[in-house]
């Protein structure tokens, strides 16, 4: 990560502990913040783990283009239209393989799966995260019916892996060495719940495609993380900042710090950001 002395093109943020306030919200700063880099000609991008179906909540401020990128760069939502841009699918046989390696491994866990018709679920799937009401009434059944060919799970483009027990760092370290030469396996919640992706899709692979669209150098990029989930696109980005309430490992991989999401350091630094010529 290097830092790029000029004000930028393109700011990536991540929402949840990032760029929202802890209830979920945008901070009357955030949003002024979001508009001048905008009114400046600076584009912003949401870059989240966040299923597109969760986007709506942050609609107003997502920026002329409104396109964020979702589920950890596993789709590409224009969320105004409400239109599925572009998915990089887990296939279904790689989905069951690391099913089957952490089950294995990890007596316990439970799997549920995002994909272009919504969401579905195991049995075992607790919803307990908020945001989850809507997924009440989505399938329910065992990994290998719903992702049998012709089943409900169409176009997966992200595998979640909740466990009821375990440490959230200690489960994602242990399912990376059991699945990891499957797919990416991240995390970002307060839980054991893993995000499990196609082999190579990451937040900083999708937003590189999408800058290579816009003719945006990684250079000209600034991006704000929290979790290890945004690890990738911290280091990809020319300049990158870590939210003092960042997880312990993103602190310690990513040089610059502004504030915590609670007292609006997302919009602290791009108010410093735009002062630069």
């Amino acid at each position: 990560m290097t830092t790029n002395p000029t004000r930028p093109r393109l700011i990536a943020t991540d929402l949840d502990g990032t760029l929202l306030c802890p209830r979920g919200t945008v901070s009357e700063r955030t949003a002024a913040a979001l508009a001048a880099a905008e009114e400046a000609g600076v584009q912003v991008v949401f870059v989240t783990g966040r299923p597109p179906r969760w986007m709506q909540q942050i609609s107003p401020h997502i920026g002329g283009h409104g396109v964020a990128i979702c589920s950890n760069g596993g789709a590409v939502v224009d969320v105004r239209r409400g239109e599925m841009l572009e998915t990089f699918p887990l296939s279904s046989e790689d989905a069951l393989a690391v099913v089957t390696a952490l089950r294995d491994a990890l007596p316990g866990t439970a799997f549920a799966f995002e994909h272009l018709d919504g969401f579905a679920r195991e049995p075992e799937y607790a919803l307990r995260m908020w945001g989850e009401d809507d997924d009440r009434n989505a399938p329910v059944a065992p990994a290998e019916e719903l992702l049998v060919q012709g089943g409900p799970v169409r176009g997966l483009y992200k595998l979640l892996a909740k466990h009821p027990e375990l440490d959230p760092d200690a489960f994602l370290t242990r399912a990376r060495q059991v699945a990891g030469h499957l797919a990416e396996i991240t995390r970002s919640a307060p839980v054991a719940l893993l995000e499990i992706s196609e082999l190579g899709v990451t937040k900083a692979s999708t937003l590189a495609s999408w800058c290579r669209e816009q003719e945006i150098d990684r250079s000209e990029v600034v991006a704000f993380g929290d979790m290890p989930n945004d690890l990738e696109m911290l280091a990809w980005a020319g300049t990158s900042y870590a939210v003092a309430n960042a997880h312990p490992e993103v602190l310690a991989a990513v040089a610059q710090h502004t504030v915590s999401n609670e007292h609006d350091g997302v919009a602290i630094a791009v108010e410093e950001l735009l002062k630069r010529g």
